[in-house]
């Protein structure tokens, strides 16, 4: 009976280590996207996630949500240095996502100012 049990307890947890590795470490895509930043706070009850939004037109009528997770602390400085600019952000999708990292299947990895193209030119600061 013991012998059994215990079978099934490793069975589950191996079936949840391996969900929570598919999860967190493969993803879906990969990708940028520019737009306004228009909101970027931390939120939560039981755990602290870094959450924001960019504007991805002039009216605002396509808004992209994406989270951010503690350990990228460039892109929470840079993304709380570049509130309410013209920003582009690289991101990575997952398949899902945990209560603890983030609202979003989409994360940031990396943020870029530039320059808006409805009101800057369309140039890249670099440029």
């Amino acid at each position: 009976m013991k012998k059994t049990l215990f079978i099934i307890l490793f069975v589950i947890s191996l079936i949840a280590f391996g969900y929570y590795n598919f999860i967190y470490y493969i993803s879906y895509s990969e990708g940028v996207r520019s737009g306004e930043l228009i909101k970027f706070s931390k939120k939560g009850v039981l755990t602290k996630t870094w959450e924001g939004e960019i504007s991805q037109g002039i009216s605002g009528a396509q808004i992209f949500q994406f989270s951010v997770e503690k350990d990228k602390k460039e892109a929470i400085y840079d993304l709380k240095d570049l509130q309410g600019q013209y920003v582009k952000i690289f991101y990575k999708e997952r398949y899902g996502t945990f209560f603890w990292l983030g609202e979003t299947k989409y994360f940031v990895t990396k943020v870029e100012k530039e320059i808006s193209p409805h009101f800057g030119g369309g140039k890249n600061i670099e440029e």
